[in-house]
C-alpha cells in the first residue's frame, strides 16, 4: 500500500469511527433516550447534559477536522501550535480509553465487576452504548494516531533523528533538568493518590465514590498511574540524556504521558467541581487537589518538552524557533 492510499485509508478509518459517537450524542440532544435506562443520573440534569452533550459533539467533530489536516497538502502551512495543541489534547483524552477499556475487559473475563451502576446502584447506560463508543475511540485513537506519525515525520522528522546521547551541550540544560526533577516531585502526590485508591484504599473518596467503586474503578486509577509515570519518564530522559536511546522514545513518552496526565486531570477536576446529583456529595478537597496538581504535572511536562523541541530547531536551522 503506498503512502497516499494508506493515510487515504486512515482517514476514512478516523472520520467513520466518529460517527457512531456523534448521531448518539445528536440522538441525545433531540431528546431520544437511547442507551440511557430509566433512573439514570444521566436524567437527572437535563440541562448540563445537554451542554456537555453539545460539547462533546464539538469535541469528536474535530477529529474529523484533524484528519483532514493531516492528510491535506493545506494542512502543512498550519502553524505548529495550531496543529499541536488539538492533536495533543485528544492523544490524552484517548490513551487512558484505548488502555483502560480493555484492561476493564479483561478484569471483567476474569470475573471482575464493571457493571457501570452509581453509589445507588442505578445503571448508568446500557451495556452496548460503552462497547459502541470505546470501541469508536479506540479506532479514533490508532487511525489519527498514525497519521499524526506520518505528518510529523515529514515535518519534523529531522528533530528527533539521533539517540539521547548524541545531542549538543546545551546551556538551558541545567534548567531543564530542575524543570524535570520538579515534575518528577510533584507527580508524587498524585500519583501515590492513584496508586492507593487502585490498590483499595479510601482515604479522601467521598462516602458515594467508596460505595460505587467495582473492579473498572481500580482499572482506571492503575492507568492513570501508568499515563503519570510515563510522563515522568519521557521528561526525566530528555533532561539527563544519560542513555543510547533513540531521541523519539523520550519524546513519544513525554508526549502520550504529558497529554494523559493533563487532560484526564483537567476532565476529573472539571467533573469533580460539576453540581452533584440529587443527594450526591461534592468531591473531596483531596480529591480536587489530586487531579489538580495531576493537571499541572502534564502541563509542566509538555511544556518543558515543547522548549526543548523549540531550542532543537533554532539548532538545527541556525536561527530563532
Amino acid at each position: 500500500m503506498t503512502s497516499v492510499s494508506a493515510r487515504t485509508a486512515l482517514r476514512t478509518v478516523a472520520i467513520v469511527s466518529c460517527l457512531p459517537y456523534i448521531t448518539l450524542k445528536i440522538a441525545w440532544l433531540a431528546g431520544s433516550r437511547v442507551g440511557i435506562p430509566d433512573g439514570s443520573a444521566l436524567l437527572d440534569h437535563r440541562a448540563l447534559m445537554a451542554v456537555a452533550n453539545g460539547g462533546s459533539v464539538l469535541m469528536d467533530g474535530a477529529v474529523v477536522v484533524l484528519a483532514l489536516l493531516l492528510t491535506r497538502p493545506w494542512g502543512l502551512r498550519v502553524p505548529a501550535w495550531l496543529l499541536a495543541l488539538p492533536v495533543w489534547t485528544a492523544t490524552g483524552l484517548l490513551l487512558p480509553i484505548m488502555t483502560g477499556y480493555p484492561a476493564q475487559l479483561l478484569v471483567r473475563a476474569l470475573g471482575g465487576s464493571t457493571d457501570g451502576a452509581d453509589a445507588a446502584g442505578r445503571p448508568f447506560l446500557r451495556e452496548w452504548v460503552f462497547g459502541v463508543v470505546y470501541g469508536g475511540f479506540i479506532l479514533q485513537g490508532l487511525s489519527l494516531g498514525a497519521l499524526f506519525v506520518l505528518y510529523a515525520r515529514d515535518r519534523w522528522g529531522h528533530l528527533w533523528r539521533g539517540t539521547l546521547g548524541e545531542l549538543p551541550a546545551s546551556p538551558t540544560a541545567p534548567a531543564l533538568r530542575a524543570a524535570a526533577v520538579a515534575a518528577s516531585l510533584l507527580a508524587l502526590a498524585p500519583g501515590t493518590a492513584h496508586l492507593l485508591w487502585a490498590a483499595g484504599s479510601t482515604a479522601g473518596l467521598t462516602p458515594d465514590r467508596v460505595a460505587g467503586r467495582d473492579s473498572g474503578f481500580h482499572v482506571l486509577e492503575a492507568v492513570y498511574v501508568l499515563w503519570i509515570a510515563v510522563a515522568v519518564a519521557g521528561v526525566l530522559l530528555l533532561a539527563f540524556r544519560r542513555s543510547a536511546l533513540p531521541l523519539r522514545v523520550p519524546l513519544a513518552l513525554a508526549w502520550g504521558g504529558s497529554g494523559a496526565t493533563a487532560c484526564w486531570g483537567g476532565w476529573l477536576c472539571l467533573a469533580a467541581l460539576g453540581p452533584a446529583g440529587d443527594g450526591a456529595e461534592t468531591a473531596t478537597p483531596g480529591m480536587v487537589l489530586t487531579y489538580a496538581v495531576q493537571m499541572l504535572v502534564g502541563t509542566l511536562v509538555v511544556t518543558l518538552g515543547a522548549y526543548f523541541l523549540a531550542e532543537r530547531a533554532a539548532g538545527t536551522r541556525g536561527a530563532p524557533a
